[in-house]
């Protein structure tokens, strides 16, 4: 059975291929355009398909169109009509307009001809649109290996819902409650991170911002937009105004807004610390609430709530859940991951896909193609014996390198095969690769990638969970070992970790323990490889950002560039 996944209807666009029930190949739109989360969310746009990320997928897999059994969508048009309510504080003919809502369904009318021409034949009753919270829930309890498991899913919307709780078993996904809008966590987080000076997709910023806050200074005033009740949480509409583009009632509560690019102020900081903390706590009530119904050890996260490592572990150390795990890609990009799986249980009859741990799903380059990028920029075409040892010594030395190697990964976070490679040791360095490298705010922190085996003697790592490969937990660093990797540990002495296991990416591991060997450190600072950008994808992608940046060297396979 080989199934086709899209998700294009609110941002991240991306495609995948599923092949008897596993990832054959996955990609974001974005890493092929250039163009950061593929599209903006409008109501005039779910239509446009990710046109490159289909393609390639089918590239990869060696099938044509005609070898497509079906094609899933991670989005139900008549759910959507059913359910959805209009929102009076809207602007006209937005979301949440009526005459936006026209539009919109208007646009999504147009999804299922645009597969068709983009596949260049008629699917008919071969494409089925699936609720995206289903497809959300499915990208993440399909992959996960576990036979029974409470399922998660928290995001900005769906089709009307922004929280679903479900049980997941060899029957498939029975979704147990829904929260409605307006209560949604993932809007909370995209109103506070523009009223903070971020744009809304800057999540990840308001979450670093957190660490340098005071969460109980502003707590009473933060339980006017978003409280705590028994079974979760509740949001005040009048107060979030999530549609409009005013900030009066956020104003009133904790002092005026900061204005992109201006100081961050005491206040501010304040606010991304309690939003933090209430949201640390609404997860853990609506966890505790999925585990009374469900009775299940194991619990699956997916949304893209599910990208936030501080309330992450909060769930997986303080719930009653034995077992937790989030896919690389909880976000609206994997939702066409799970759109597929969930078709394909369907279609063959209750096959439950094989765990598949692998973030490394999309495009890879040979040496002829590195080497003819290079030289039609003009670079020397010099090959190591041995790459990762020379990227090694070269971290060791305090150079900073740009490590481009084997398959693209599929989610929002470099894993070891397009990152920037630093010296962890170096106290200077968190600040020069902000401004000099990423030329982002100076407060912003970079993650650990650190040998799976030695982890522990570094980073309390707490309840295992095989998600730690995917960076998607912030652990403290053991006291006494501080001192000696400041680049990566946030003010609060934490750090987004990544457990690096031999098995799943060799060639990491081994650059690594070469650092490790020459440093006595098992861990090296990894960020993204981009500036301003999405993540690298093509030798040429590489060079460009390598050339416009204070990036020491590039390690393209085994080809090394050197400043």
């Amino acid at each position: 059975m080989r199934i086709l996944g899209i998700n294009s209807v609110y941002h991240e666009s991306a495609a995948a291929i599923i092949v008897d029930g596993r990832i054959a190949a996955a990609a974001e739109e974005e890493r092929f355009t250039r163009v950061k989360h593929a599209k903006p969310a409008r109501v005039d746009n779910p239509h446009l398909l990710p046109e490159r990320s289909i393609h390639f997928c089918l590239d990869y897999a060696g099938l044509a169109s005609r070898d497509i059994d079906a094609v899933a969508f991670s989005f139900d048009p008549a759910l959507r009509q059913r359910e959805f309510e209009l929102d009076p504080d809207s602007l006209a003919g937005d979301w949440g307009d009526a005459a936006g809502e026209r539009v919109f369904l208007g646009k999504l009318a147009l999804v299922a001809p645009a597969i068709d021409a983009s596949l260049g034949r008629q699917l008919g009753d071969r494409l089925e649109f699936l609720p995206h919270h289903l497809a959300h829930a499915a990208s993440s309890f399909y992959p996960s290996g576990m036979e029974k498991a409470a399922i998660m899913v928290l995001d900005g919307i769906g089709e009307a819902g922004c929280t679903t709780l479900a049980l997941g078993d060899a029957a498939g996904i029975k979704p147990l409650r829904r929260v409605f809008f307006p209560h949604s966590i993932g809007f909370v987080w995209e109103k506070l991170s523009a009223y903070l000076g971020f744009s809304e997709y800057d999540a990840s910023k308001a979450m670093g911002l957190a660490a340098y806050g005071d969460p109980t200074r502003l707590a009473d005033q933060f339980a006017h937009l978003m409280s705590l009740t028994p079974d979760g949480y509740r949001v005040d509409r009048a107060v979030a105004r999530f549609r409009g583009p005013d900030f009066e009632p956020l104003e009133v509560l904790f002092g005026p807004r900061r204005e992109e690019g201006g100081p961050i102020l005491p206040h501010h900081r304040d606010v991304a610390a309690t939003l933090q903390a209430a949201t640390d706590a609404a997860v853990t009530s609506i966890a505790e609430e999925l585990h009374a119904m469900t009775g299940c050890a194991d619990l699956c996260i997916a949304g893209g709530v599910g990208l936030n490592c501080v309330s992450n572990t909060v769930v997986k150390e303080d719930s009653a859940f034995s077992r937790l795990y989030i896919p690389p890609a909880p976000h609206d990009a994997g939702t066409a991951i799970g759109a597929a799986l969930h078709l394909d249980h369907v279609l063959s009859g209750g096959r439950t896909a094989s765990p598949d741990y692998n973030p490394y799903m999309g495009p890879e380059f040979g040496a002829a193609e590195i080497a003819q990028a290079l030289e039609a920029a003009g670079l020397p075409l010099r090959r190591s014996p041995d790459p990762a040892r020379e990227a090694a010594a070269m971290i060791a030395a305090g150079k900073i390198v740009a490590w481009f190697q084997g398959r693209m990964e599929f989610g929002p976070r470099a894993l070891g095969n397009r990152s920037l490679l630093a010296d962890p040791r170096d106290r200077a360095m968190r600040g020069f690769m902000n401004r000099k490298v990423k030329h982002r705010e100076d407060f912003r922190p970079f993650a650990p990638s650190a040998l799976a085996e030695a982890a522990p003697g570094w980073f309390d790592i707490g309840r295992p969970s095989v998600s730690h490969a995917y960076m998607l937990f912030a652990c403290p660093a053991r006291p006494e070992k501080r001192a000696q990797i400041p680049a990566v540990l946030h003010v609060d002495g934490s750090a987004r970790l990544q457990l690096v296991h031999r098995d799943l990416n060799p060639l990491f591991h081994a650059l690594i323990s070469h650092f490790q060997t020459l440093t006595g450190v098992p861990l090296v600072l990894n960020t993204s490889f981009n500036d301003s950008e999405p993540i690298v994808c093509s030798p040429a992608d590489a060079i460009a950002t390598f050339r416009k940046t204070a990036i020491d060297a590039l390690v393209m396979d085994d080809f090394v560039v050197a400043r």
